[in-house]
Formats: C-alpha cells, sequence, structure tokens
C-alpha cells in the first residue's frame, strides 16, 4: 500500500504526502532490519520490532504542517482519503502488534524459548527470501549469523543516524516536516 500511495502522490504531486511517505520509508528500515535480527534469533529482537512498530506509527503522524495540509483536502480527493484509511490501518496494526506481543512477554528477552516460536515464523519466510538472493547474487550461504550480524551492524548505522536526527534536526525544526521546502532533510 505505502508503495502505491507514493508512486501515486508523485503522478498528482503532492508534496506533503510524498513526505510523508519518504520519513515513512525512513522509519520502516527498522522493521526490516528487526527481522534480520529475528533470522538470527537475537534476543532483544522483538523488542525492536515494537519499537519499529510504535515509531513507524508515530512518524505517520507527528507532522503539523502534513496534518494540517491533509486537512485542508475535502472527502472525495481520494489520495487524501486513502492515506488517511492508511494511517488509521497502520495504528490499528501497529496497536494490536504491541498487545499480541506484551501477551508473550518473557519473549522481549528471549526469543529462542519454544513458547516464541511464533514470533521467528514471519522472519523464517523472509530468510528463505535473503537465502536465495544471497545464493544468487554473492554465491554464498546466508545463515543465522550472517543475519544476526548484518541485523546488529544495521541497527548500529540506524541507531546512529536516528540520534543525529534528534539531537540536530528536531531540535531545528521541531514538529514541522518542512515538505514546502526546496531542500533535503
Amino acid at each position: 500500500m505505502p508503495i502505491t500511495l507514493f508512486l501515486w502522490s508523485i503522478k498528482k504531486r503532492n508534496k506533503a504526502i510524498i513526505k510523508l511517505l519518504s520519513i515513512y520509508w525512513k522509519i520502516s528500515i527498522l522493521f526490516f532490519i528487526s527481522l534480520l535480527l529475528l533470522i538470527g534469533k537475537y534476543n532483544y529482537s522483538l523488542v525492536i520490532t515494537n519499537i519499529s512498530t510504535l515509531l513507524m506509527t508515530v512518524s505517520i503522524w507527528f507532522w503539523n504542517d502534513i496534518n494540517d495540509e491533509l486537512k485542508e483536502y475535502n472527502f472525495s480527493y481520494l489520495l487524501v482519503t486513502t492515506t488517511k484509511v492508511w494511517r488509521w490501518s497502520i495504528t490499528f496494526i501497529s496497536l494490536n502488534f504491541l498487545i499480541q506481543s506484551l501477551q508473550n512477554f518473557s519473549c522481549f528477552s528471549f526469543i529462542n524459548s519454544e513458547a516464541c516460536e511464533i514470533w521467528l515464523q514471519p522472519s523464517s519466510n523472509f530468510y528463505i527470501i535473503i537465502k536465495k538472493f544471497f545464493n544468487f547474487f554473492f554465491g554464498a550461504n546466508f545463515t543465522e549469523p550472517i543475519a544476526k550480524f548484518l541485523g546488529l551492524f544495521a541497527l548500529l548505522i540506524y541507531s546512529l543516524g536516528f540520534f543525529q536526527w534528534i539531537l540536530i534536526k528536531l531540535p531545528k525544526h521541531g514538529r514541522n516536516s518542512c515538505f514546502s521546502e526546496n531542500e533535503t532533510n
């Protein structure tokens, strides 16, 4: 859905939705990092997955200028209406995920237990895709330790960028996404 909205907003030249979705993509990378950590069976990967879904939800509601811009459109403007429905869907899915994961609170710190197998199942499908990708492009085997290493390394890089944003850009711009400016943020 986000890819469709992104392409649609580019076609309609809607700067607010383009900026909203570009912010969403930057934040949602953490979810894919958490999938790598789940493949590697890193103990705190479920915590990182919950943080990623929470950040994805916050990222689509946080920006005052984008929210104000979206309020100005009529309900009949399909791109904005679809974007609003998508935002609410992401919110409810994230809340549902958080509630379900809190029911298995022990999995937050020890993902390798038998009770936590259900949380590793989606990442095993992703593992099959990445394994084929690695074999095709690099002729190498993709294993759980490699996934864990790549996930932890990506998490380190992502965390550095996130803290740089919190310490430098957030104080400068506040809750304004600056979507109407020509500069890249």
